[in-house]
């Protein structure tokens, strides 16, 4: 797959959405037929994807003249707010209320629908950023041992990512990642992300085989995790502070 293609920062083309310089960021693809836009989960760039033969200023101008819709895409991403107590975060696809009491125990505790922990509140933050990774790391790596087991094939090394780009891959040598931001989706959403990846370990592509082998291992809707993930995705990306 190739990679968002960078120039000389000094060159990076932008294009002014509300008041900000949002750098655009191109990327040729082989198979393109058409280009398509978005922007990133965290809104710092513009990705455009477009046909070999399509000039990058085209690329620009579509950009600027897609300016009003990329506007509202910047207005629809999550707000930073402070994570202290009565703050809500999602865990698992619920919603849970963050409850701090000093005489609490410092690790995170869930219990009826609120996340309960100790300890002084200027680490609150982190330290909740730290239990959603491990909650993250424990749920992924069930995940992708059972899918191993239904695609009858060794279970690989996992590594969890924060990449803006996509929610898991599998490189070459078998190594699997995965966006530790998938634990606050659902799990139908999350599995369906690990399950993608195991058929890649049979089916490096994503030929008619490769579909049908991830729905014989999946046991929900491919359509409708991505169809969640289209439609809240980019919230996953709420700021931690």
């Amino acid at each position: 797959m190739l990679d968002w293609l960078r120039r000389d920062p000094r060159e990076e083309p932008v294009v002014e959405v509300s008041g900000r310089a949002l750098p655009v960021v191109i990327r040729r693809l082989e198979r393109a037929r058409r280009m398509t836009m978005r922007l990133a989960p965290d809104g710092s760039e513009v990705r455009i994807s477009i046909p070999r033969w399509t000039r990058s200023a085209e690329a620009l101008t579509f950009a600027q003249s897609r300016r009003d819709w990329l506007a509202k895409q910047l207005a629809a991403l999550p707000d930073a707010s402070p994570l202290a107590d009565g703050a809500t975060i999602t865990f698992r696809g619920d919603a849970l209320v963050v409850r701090h009491d000093l005489t609490a125990p410092r690790r995170p505790v869930v219990d009826d629908g609120e996340l309960r922990l100790g300890g002084p509140p200027d680490s609150l933050a982190p330290r909740v950023l730290r239990w959603l990774q491990a909650e993250a790391r424990d749920l992924l790596a069930a995940d992708l041992a059972e899918y191993c087991e239904r695609a009858a094939q060794p279970c690989p090394p996992l590594a969890l990512s924060s990449a803006q780009r996509r929610w898991g891959s599998c490189s070459h040598e078998g190594t699997i990642r995965i966006n530790w931001r998938l634990v606050m989706a659902p799990d139908a959403v999350r599995r369906s992300v690990v399950a993608h990846e195991v058929a890649h370990l049979v089916h490096f592509d994503h030929s008619p085989a490769f579909h049908h082998f991830l729905k014989t291992i999946f046991e929900g809707s491919v359509h409708e995790a991505n169809r969640w993930l289209k439609a809240h995705g980019r919230a996953l990306y709420v700021p931690f502070g």
